[in-house]
């Protein structure tokens, strides 16, 4: 059985195999059940190595062993791989999560805490400012600095964005209601999706004609992203300054002639 490489490469770094354990696999895949001895020839694994490998792929999930003699081994499903790796994953995360929860009551965190108030508090608040990488990274900081909202939070984006990002806004917007927090909305794109957007989070939403990303904070704290939608990697400037957000705010309200 002839197999690209490329498809082997790719292979081995979905589902975290080794070279010989992909070659074996993929084997299995097309020989149905097999042997040893006929694997080793087939994949062109050293015959000295299949054995080994055979027993790696068996503990993985990979592999089954035949009932009977000569011993002979089945590739398991794709799909059924699939759905292991992915039930694998999603255990680890919860176990994971529940084991970062569990940091938050330690001693150890409470000096942490301490550690960062400490450090933050001698410094001019109007001079912090920081470059934010990553799609993943930017979420977690905007999540933060939303939800930390105290009078008035702006958004402005495009209703395309909004919605790949609903989770986080919906979560964030009810609790700032929850907490009377006045919450503008301004969103560029289709107005279809604006209107069912406003529908189901149940707030007023203005369409606008902005190409921009940005977040303000209590006219104190403005979070703008400066990589646009088709860029591979995101880049977001969060500034912490009353001055610069307030004339922001200014000038956002004058481009939708009036104040909101």
């Amino acid at each position: 059985m002839l197999v690209k490489q490329e498809l082997i490469n790719k292979i081995k770094d979905y589902f975290d195999l080794n070279i010989y354990e992909t070659k074996v696999w993929l084997a299995l895949l097309g020989k149905g059940v097999a042997s040893a001895g006929e694997i080793a020839d087939i994949s062109n694994v050293p015959r000295s190595r299949t054995y080994d490998v055979l027993e790696s792929l068996e503990k993985k999930g990979f592999a089954i062993v035949k009932l009977g003699k000569p011993v002979k081994y089945l590739g398991v499903k794709p799909r059924v791989i699939l759905e292991k790796l992915k039930n694998n994953v999603r255990k680890d995360a919860e176990e994971k999560m529940e084991s970062l929860l569990r940091v938050k009551e330690t001693e150890e965190f409470t000096q942490l805490e301490s550690l960062y108030t400490g450090g933050i508090n001698p410094a001019k608040r109007e001079d912090l400012s920081a470059a934010i990488k990553g799609k993943s990274n930017i979420s977690n900081y905007l999540r933060e600095i939303l939800q930390e909202a105290k009078k008035e939070v702006i958004i402005c984006t495009s209703a395309v964005e909004f919605g790949s990002k609903s989770k986080l806004f919906q979560q964030t917007i009810e609790l700032l209601n929850k907490n009377n927090i006045k919450v503008i909305v301004s969103l560029s794109g289709d107005k279809a999706l604006i209107d069912k957007i406003a529908s189901e989070l149940k707030i007023k939403i203005k369409q606008v004609n902005i190409d921009a990303k940005f977040f303000i904070v209590d006219r104190a704290e403005i979070l703008f992203y400066l990589s646009r939608s088709d860029d591979k990697e995101e880049l977001a400037i969060w500034l912490n300054s009353d001055f610069f957000s307030q004339a922001f705010a200014t000038l956002f309200e004058k481009a939708l002639g009036g104040k909101n």
